[in-house]
């Protein structure tokens, strides 16, 4: 148990470490992230608009005086989350590693590589579909309204758009997870279809932050194709299971076929005979 909490300790010294390092990194580097992370608002906000700063460069207007060093904290620690990931990954991985068999911890590599790409690759859909949600909201109350957002509501939407599509691409790692654990079928998943979709889109009307239909409708379509994809592995994967089970069926020893027209019982009882026969004149062989 020592031994345990030892280990347990040292990983987590790691992954702290690697966490801050990956916070001073995105400090230092924070003109460029925050630059990168307005690319959506700059493409909505009209450059003309009165109150933006001179020559059409769109800013972010600040209330606070101690908002550009609770803004500047918050893209820290959020970036050096996501250096360190792999880290963490990887520190989790070393220490739950020993207890599972070679099997196990294949199965388990290859999820967390393919939830760490399904979330990357929602990330990168979060930050594609931001513009539009931007332009929708913007334009839905009217032009008499001039947009102006202040830094750290502008970085809490799109941290929470980037986590809300980044949650919602686990989707198909979760359905196949569940199929391989046995507590969802295949067959069921097909007859569930309708209401798997129903349950997609209130689901993505409670990620989403900002609300708006076109958001829903790309969250919504990747993650049902992911359900549909979950179905097809999970086929594919009892298809694979069945030939396996008829292949060691097939390599089992076998007795060989009886006689046409004879039972088992008759055929030994005929072995006993020959065989008693066979002793019988042994004998007489040798006297002669």
């Amino acid at each position: 148990m020592l031994r345990h909490l030892a280990e347990l300790r040292k990983r987590l010294i790691v992954a702290v470490v690697a966490v801050a390092c990956g916070a001073v990194v995105c400090w230092i580097f924070y003109p460029w992230i925050i630059e990168s992370l307005m690319s959506p608002y700059c493409e909505v906000v009209d450059p003309t608009a009165e109150g933006l700063d001179a020559g059409g460069e769109c800013r972010l207007l600040v209330l606070d005086p101690l908002e550009p060093l609770a803004v500047r904290m918050t893209v820290a620690g959020y970036g050096g989350l996501i250096l360190a990931a792999p880290v963490l990954l990887w520190q989790a991985l070393r220490f739950i590693g020993p207890g599972l068999r070679k099997q196990e911890l294949r199965l388990t590599l290859a999820f967390v590589t393919a939830g760490v790409l399904l979330f990357a690759a929602g990330v990168a859909l979060a930050i594609w579909s931001i513009p539009r949600a931007l332009g929708f909201l913007t334009s839905i109350g009217g032009e008499d309204l001039v947009s102006f957002f202040s830094p750290r509501r502008y970085l809490g939407f799109v941290i929470k758009m980037a986590v809300a599509f980044g949650i919602g691409f686990e989707f198909p790692v979760l359905l196949v997870f569940a199929q391989f654990a046995g507590l969802v079928s295949t067959a069921k998943l097909r007859r569930t279809r309708q209401w798997a979709l129903l349950g997609i889109v209130i689901a993505g009307a409670v990620l989403t932050p900002s609300g708006d239909p076109l958001t829903l409708l790309i969250l919504s379509g990747p993650m049902y194709l992911f359900y549909e994809m979950a179905i097809l592995l999970g086929a594919l994967r009892q298809r694979r299971k069945a030939r396996l089970e008829e292949r060691e069926g097939g390599e089992q020893p076998d007795a060989g076929p009886p006689v046409a027209g004879q039972s088992s019982e008759d055929q030994a009882t005929e072995d006993q005979a020959s065989e008693d026969q066979a002793a019988d004149e042994r004998p007489g062989t040798a006297e002669g």
